[in-house]
Order: structure tokens, then sequence, then C-alpha cells
């Protein structure tokens, strides 16, 4: 009988309000925000995670089951509710923020994604990666285009030049020309048209960090890592012409540099933004502090000219010599005359935060009545800040200030979660970290309570789960009473840090133990009153030892004590006396943490060696060594009422042994970073970790069964798909295996990439074609033997029996090949159909000649032929067998595509139609209400001619 064991799953993550891999967007109410692999959207307002009417707290967050890579890059379409999310793995996720709901994912990029940026229609996405990629997808086709090649460093900003004197009826080409920067120092202008670079740049001497383009369309403010930022002009005319030859032979430059900004620090620039309404230009180039700079209009600039002229001719008079005033009228004519662009920005206020700044973003919708513009602030401790930077006033006396509106701080520790325990009753799990203890219902996972305190090392609920003791770095043991969130005792307990605390089963006294060499035994004094009952620990005993102690345990039957040394050894003493028992020792670096079974027989103890071993608390004999982690393992953790443990460890994972066996029942991966605490149920029903990403996760038993050899073979075959997948994506690797191919080269070049995704999609696409082309053989030869037999003999032939799938389907052979290729995602058939050998390829035409001629799905039919006679041109132009394929095909093609032509165009006459009669229905509704006679309706419809015209030429 095989043994299976139950699989434990991810369900919640909380205590994350911000991460620090992703900028964040603000649109004056909603904050979208990174949460590690998720987005968050939180109302700054209310201070609380976002559901849009829907009572359902888990859709507040933007997240794609099975998905662990973190987001990296978060980009608004000027379609409504809809984001581009770019994530660690190089994919690029397009979200409804209305359905909480992906509507594409597009796999490209090898590295993580850096930069985003869509065209003003929002029906182009344009992705930059640390692989020095930049690929531009078509987001209605949800395809890649192309791929463009020449940077030599990650890409760090990317935006799409509009020309801004093109109307919005016009149906010229818009946003042809991209602008992109990179830490290769370079700035690049690639027209889109003919997918080339027309411009490159040296921007700076060192990184080019950041850009942002002012909202006029006239200028490039790019940033560097040496805490420069310069201002370039867009020459729209050399945009919109090209590259064309001036008169004097040279290529005309499109873009022009023209100063540099004065910063107050010369820190690295790391995001430069301006307000899309307001003229304000923001700049961060210190970790806690944006700058943020008033921009003037020239006509502003000429009238502050005008007024210094009139000060200094008032000045001029007097005083008696005439040369004076001469040379005074004379410098503020100059003034007159030129205008420079860095008069045009003013240093205005500096915005300083209350921890590191990783982005900022200004509210484009005003929703408070208060004046002035709101500045939002995600910050690296875990919080989130709004600003409210007020309006220029002409009083030079008040010096303008940023004030803080709003904050979202209080769901999250500011640092690491270092320790974690559960109450009795799975009810209440409290967390600490460096400067707040917190309370977390697990029901909601909501924050309850947040109580200030030290530097947290260690904690435990004390008996009763009203009070919460807290071990420090500073040798303190706090004791906080939960239900008035006060500290009640401070005992200054040992003279280093408190290590490790455990309550004795029979929950009458605390055992702790310190880095000064000492382990103190507290005693339990409750002092009940009318109102409230209060705890109190008193000193009673000390165990000194030989070296600093880093864990005590004692032994759930009460009997003995197990304390962990940092000379790598274990020591067992019997708790009563405290007289020497056993001594393990094998361990090659010090023990962290350790754990014993409720039945007092084993004992599990994990250390920085990476190996957990299993101990018998009988003699002292080591049952087993493990290489469990790939980094020093954290702590250990036995399961209720079993063998069965749990361990944590530097290197993200969480796993599941079987303390009998010894065997790894199940690996768990969903951190980002070190995972510094864990806390078992006490009813066996989940766990709970804490990490260095600031995130709380809980993990759930579920009823599903899982078998060990099914679990290996599971991870054999991910490994498996994952080493195809990456062999070939490699760069050395072409397409069509053909040697000239594989270095590549050129600026342009197709946007491929495999995945697990698009191998099976190809794997599926090749067992319909042989199933079909099996069924199709079968039947045809059938055909055959009728036609030759006589009549009789055929009236006695039977059929072939069909193919379980087509019969359970009801589906012809080319319907259901048709039905599986429909089913591959938009965005993965490209790469599906890069998979299949020559000869599917000429057995999928087959299939396009059929559906061709039956007017199936045509927008499918001609994208894959048009992609195939790409990809396989040499070998069909070289195959004579391809032509008799072809020609039908060419013709029953052109058929369909003309037919649809049609369709198309009468339906847009159609509908052109129905919009005119509409208008003109709600025009005459509209004067009928109002109860106009022919002249004024006459008089309004001229008057709205008018004020057409009038607006259309501003």
């Amino acid at each position: 009988m095989v043994q299976s064991y139950l699989r434990h799953g991810p369900t919640q993550a909380f205590g994350l309000i911000c991460s620090s891999t992703s900028n964040s967007l603000y649109d004056g109410k909603l904050a979208y925000v990174p949460a590690l692999e998720d987005v968050l959207v939180w109302d700054m307002k209310k201070g609380k995670w976002y559901a849009d009417s829907i009572p359902s707290f888990a859709l507040s967050m933007w997240h794609e089951t099975g998905h662990r890579s973190e987001v990296t890059c978060i980009c608004r379409s000027p379609q409504e509710n809809t984001f581009a999310v770019g994530y660690a793995d190089g994919s690029v996720r397009l979200w409804n923020s209305a359905f909480i709901s992906v509507i594409a994912t597009f796999n490209g990029h090898q590295k993580s994604v850096t930069a985003l940026a869509f065209d003003a229609q929002g029906a182009r996405l344009a992705s930059g990666s640390q692989d020095t990629d930049i690929i531009v997808w078509d987001v209605v086709a949800e395809a890649g285009l192309y791929r463009l090649r020449g940077h030599r460093n990650q890409i760090t900003a990317i935006r799409f030049l509009s020309e801004p004197e093109l109307p919005s009826t016009s149906t010229g080409l818009r946003s042809h020309i991209l602008l992109t920067t990179s830490k290769d120092t370079f700035m690049k202008l690639w027209d889109t048209s003919t997918q080339h670079c027309v411009q490159t740049i040296v921007a700076h001497r060192s990184e080019v960090s950041c850009l942002d383009i002012d909202p006029e369309k006239h200028f490039i403010f790019t940033g560097s890592n040496e805490g420069e930022v310069k201002a370039w002009r867009m020459d729209h005319e050399s945009l919109s012409q090209g590259l064309v030859e001036n008169e004097a032979g040279e290529v005309a430059k499109m873009i022009h540099p023209v100063t540099s900004l004065p910063l107050s620090s010369r820190h690295r620039v790391s995001q430069i933004l301006f307000h899309p309404l307001q003229p304000f230009l923001a700049v961060q180039s210190h970790d806690r502090s944006i700058e943020v700079f008033r921009v003037r209009t020239e006509e502003e600039i000429r009238k502050k000219q005008a007024r210094r002229k009139k000060r200094a001719k008032e000045k001029g008079k007097s005083n008696k010599k005439g040369k004076d005033i001469d040379d005074v009228v004379e410098d503020a004519v100059d003034d007159d005359q030129e205008i420079n662009v860095i008069d045009l920005f003013t240093p205005y206020l500096v915005v300083r935060a209350s921890a590191k700044v990783r982005s900022f973003d200004f509210g484009s919708k005003e929703v408070t009545s208060k004046p002035g513009v709101q500045l939002f602030v995600a910050l690296s401790s875990n919080a989130l800040e709004v600003y409210n930077i007020p309006p220029p006033t002409k009083s030079k006396e008040e010096t303008p200030e940023a004030t803080r509106m709003f904050s979202v701080d209080l769901p999250g520790h500011r640092t690491d979660v270092r320790t974690l325990c559960l109450s009795a009753d799975d009810q209440i799990l409290a967390s600490a970290s460096n400067g707040s203890l917190k309370l977390w219902n697990l029901k909601t996972t909501a924050c309850i309570r947040t109580i200030d305190c030290g530097y947290a090392i260690c904690s435990t609920f004390l008996p009763g789960d009203r009070h919460i003791a807290v071990g420090t770095k500073s040798g303190e043991i706090l004791i906080y009473d939960l239900a008035s969130s006060a500290l009640t005792e401070t005992v200054k307990a040992h003279s280093s840090t408190v290590w490790s605390l455990h309550v004795r089963p029979d929950e009458q006294v605390l055992a702790s133990g310190s880095a000064d060499k000492e382990v103190k035994f507290w005693e339990f004094e409750r002092n009940v009153s009318s109102n409230d009952e209060s705890m109190a620990i008193n000193h009673t005993r000390t165990l000194k030892m030989s070296d600093e102690v880093l864990f005590v345990r004692y032994s759930p039957n009460g009997k003995l004590l197990a304390v962990a040394l940092l000379d790598s050894t274990v020591k067992i003493f019997y708790q009563d006396t405290l007289k020497f028992f056993l001594s393990l020792y094998g361990h090659k670096l010090p023990v962290l943490a350790m754990d014993i079974s409720d039945d007092s027989k084993l004992i599990v103890t994990c250390s920085a060696d990476k190996n957990v071993k299993i101990w018998g608390l009988d003699f002292g004999d080591c049952h087993k060594s493990i290489f469990a982690h790939e980094e020093s393992v954290m702590q250990v953790l036995f399961e209720r009422k079993s063998h069965y443990f749990w361990t944590v460890g530097k290197d993200k994972m969480l796993k599941y042994w079987d303390g009998d066996k010894f065997e790894n029942i199940q690996k768990l991966d969903g951190h980002h970073s070190e995972i510094w605490a864990l806390a078992v149920s006490n009813h066996a029903k989940f766990v709970v970790t804490g990490s260095h990403d600031k995130s709380i996760r809980i993990w759930e038993k579920l009823d599903e069964p899982l078998f060990l050899e099914e679990e290996r073979e599971r991870e054999l075959e991910q490994i498996y798909e994952d080493g195809i997948a990456n062999g070939l994506n490699r760069p050395d690797i072409s397409i069509n295996n053909n040697e000239a191919d594989a270095q590549p080269s050129g600026e342009a070049a197709a946007v491929t990439k495999q995945t697990s995704e698009t191998l099976m999609a190809g794997e599926r696409m090749m067992e319909a074609l042989d199933l079909a082309d099996a069924e199709r053989t079968a039947f045809q030869e059938y055909e055959g033997q009728v036609a030759q037999a006589g009549s009789l003999e055929a009236a006695g032939m039977q059929p072939p029996p069909r193919n379980p799938i087509l019969a359970a389907y009801d589906l012809e052979p080319e319907a259901y090949v048709l039905r599986v290729v429909e089913k591959i995602s938009s965005a993965a058939l490209h790469d599906a159909l890069l998979v299949l050998p020559f000869d599917k390829v000429i057995l999928l035409m087959r299939y396009l000649d059929l559906w061709a001629q039956k007017g199936w799905n045509i927008s499918l039919v001609s994208r894959i032929l048009f992609f195939l006679l790409k990809i396989h041109h040499h070998q069909i132009v070289a195959n004579r067998v391809m032509r008799t394929a072809l020609i039908p095909l060419r013709v029953h093609l052109r058929k369909s595509l003309r037919h649809e032509k049609d369709a198309i165009g009468y339906n847009l006459v159609a509908l052109q139609h129905l919009r005119r009669r509409t208008e003109a229905e709600r025009t005459a509704q509209f004067y009928e209400e109002e109860d106009f006679d022919e002249e004024k309706v006459r008089a309004k419809i001229a008057e709205g001619k008018k004020r057409k015209r009038v607006s259309i030429k501003v």
C-alpha cells in the first residue's frame, strides 16, 4: 500500500502594502502598486484595498494563479481600465482593472521587463528589458510585431513620440517614432515604420536612468546616475520628414541638446515626471526627497523681465551717472530679447518623505476640494503617502511647503518579519519586526492591533492568549496586554540579545535563552482585579551555559529541556533538576532552531550548515541527517500529533518532511526573499511564514491527496520542460536551423520565445493533425473500395469506425483541427507554429485550403498561412509538390477574403447610416422639446457650426 499525504497550497498573502521592485501609479483616488507577484489597488483616502463595490476581499488584488514572478513595471493605457504589467520572467500581461482579469499575455523577453509605454491610441505597446531588446506589441491582435536590437545594456525608459500639430482627425500615421534610453549611456530614436534606428545620442557620461517628455511635446528631460538632468529639444519638422539631408549634405538631427537643469543634490536621478495638466515638474535625485519645479510660460518670463526692467530704470534714475543708466537699460533689453529654457523651470519646493522613496506619481484626477496638486509616493519601507503641493502665491514671504494628506502604513511592517506566533485557537496571529508588533485576524487577514516595540527577535503567546511576550535585541522581555494594546511590563532579562522564548507545557514557567550564555526561568504571576487581569513574570532560576544560547525548547511531556548553543551542539537537561542528560553533536555550524515531537520521542534540529538532523530523545542517536535547503535553515517545527515537520530557509523555500521515512513530501515556493519566521497551526490545518520581503503567507492543508512518486515525476517533468524551452530560446539557436541566420543580425528581428505553454500547444496541434489525417485516410480508402466494388458488395461493406474523440465532439476531421487551433491563444500562436516540423506544415496547408474553401475563420487562416510562408519560404519554394497545394489555396483564399471585404464594407456603410439617422433623430427631438420655430432652428444650427469652426481652429 502506497502511503499518501495531504497536499498544502498557498491561500493568503498579506502584510504587504507595496514592494520596491516596480514603479507605482496614482490617479488621484486609487493607487496601483506592486506587491511582489501581484498588483494591489489601494483607496488612498480610505486607506484600504479597493474592490469597486465588490465585497470580496481577494478581488482587490490582481493575481494570476500559479504565476510567481515579481512585478517589475506598471503602465496605464490610454484605453480605459487597461494596464500593462511587466514581470521578472520577461512576460507582459494586459489587465482589465474593472473585471480584474488578464486580457492577454505576451512572452518575448528573456529577462525582466524594465520599461513599458503605450502609443497615443493604446493600440501598440513597447516593452524594454534587461536583455537589451525592445519589443513592439500589437494590443488589438495580441501579437508581437517586431524586436528592436541596438542597445548594449538594460533599457531604462521608452516613449512614443507623437506630433502635437497633427489634429485628432488626421489619417496620417501617428506615434511612429520611438524614443528609448538605456544604461549604455545612449538615447536612441527608432522609426517604427522602417524598424530602424534613425538617431543615436550619447546622452550622459554614465547610465541614463530615467526620461520624460513635457506635455507640449517640445522638450525631453533625461536623468543619469551622476545626478545630472539634461534638457533636449525635439525638432518636429525633422521628425515628420524622417532621414533627409540638408543643404550641407548632412542628415538633419531630430533631437538637439539644450541645457542642464541644476539640482540641489548630486545623487542618482531615479525618476523625472511632468504633471499632465498643471505646470509642475518633479525630480527625485535623493533617497528621501523629491524636488518640485514650477514650469513657467514665456509670457510669465516676459512679465518678470518687464518688472526687472522697470526696477532697473527706477534704480537708474536715482543714480546720477548717465553711463550707469545706459548700462542698466542695455542689460534689461538683453534680458528682454533672450529667454533660456532654464528660466522656464524654477525650483518651487522639496517634498521630504518619511523613508526612502521608490517611485512617485502625480494624481491625474484631483478629487479633493483642497487646492493644490497631489503627489503620491511609494516608499521602500512598505508604506504609501500622498502629499499636497500648494498652488503658487504672489506673496514672497510665505515659503510653500508640501503637507501630507493621506498615508497607508498600518497593514504592514516597515522592516523584516522576524517572528511569528499563533494563539491556542488559531484565530490570532502575532508578527513582530524591528519597531512594531502586529496582531492579525486569520479569518479576514486584517490587522487588528499595531503596537510599538523594540527590535523583536522572538515572541510567544502567554497562557490565556491575553498577553504576548516579546524578546528583543537589547535583552529585554516585553509583556503586552492585547485587550488594551499596552505594554504592561518591561523586564531587563538579559545583558544581550534574547534569542528564544518558550512556555513550559504546564503553562507555569517561561524559559528564555540569550547570547549572554544564560537560560533563565520565569514564573507567571497573575494579578486579577475587578477591571482587568494583568500578568507579570518573576525570575526563579538561571542555568549558565558554556556558550551563547541560540534556542530553548521544552519537551511536550514536560520532562526535558533542550538548549542549542553557539558551539553547534544541543544540550538536553532534565527540566526539574536541570541535570545534564544528553549532548547532541554533529552539526558543523550552530543550530538555529529545533523542535520536539508531541510524543517526546524525536527532536529535529536545523542549522546554518543547511542540514536538518533527526535525533532520538531516548539515547541521543542521530536517526538521519538530511541536506534540506540550499541556504541556512532558519526554522523547524513539528506538525501537531505527528512526526511530519516543516522547515524554512534563506533559499526562499518552505518544505514539508516525513520524520519517520526521512522523505521530502512537498516543496512550496512563494516568497521572494529569505524566510525568517515559521508558525504551525495547533490543529495541523495550516502553516504561516514570514519573510524578508515583508509578506506573511498562509499555506493551508487541502483535501487533495499527494503521492511521493507522482510528486517526484512532476518535478522532473517541470525541469525537463524548462530545459527544453530554455534551450530553444538560446540566442545562438536559429528558428530555421540555418547557420547563416544563427547570429542575430540587423536591428529588427522576429518576436519569438518558447515556453511550456507554446510547446504543449504545438504538440496538441500535431496530435490533432495526425488524428484527423488518419480519419480522412481511412474514409478515403473506404470510399475507394466502395467505388471499385459492385453494387451488392458495396451495400454489404461497413464504414470504418469513427475516432472516439471525433465521435464525442460530433465533428468532421477538418473541423476538429480548427477547434484545436482556435483554442491556442493569439499571443502564443506563432511560437506554437514554430514547433511543427515541415511535414506537419505541409499537412496543415491542406487543412488551410479546406477552411478557406468553406469560409471558416478567414482571419485566422490568413494569419497562419502568411506566417508559415514567411518562416518556411526557402523550403516551400524548393518543393515542387507545394505548388499543387498552394494554387487552389490562393484561389479559395482570395474568394473568401473578397467576400469578407464586401461584408465588412456593407456593415460599415450600414453603421454610418445608423449613426447619421440617430444623430438626426436626436437633433429633431431636441428642437421639438425646446419648441423652436424653423428660423430659430436654422440660427441655432448656424451658430453651432460657427462655434465648431472656431474650436477646431484653436
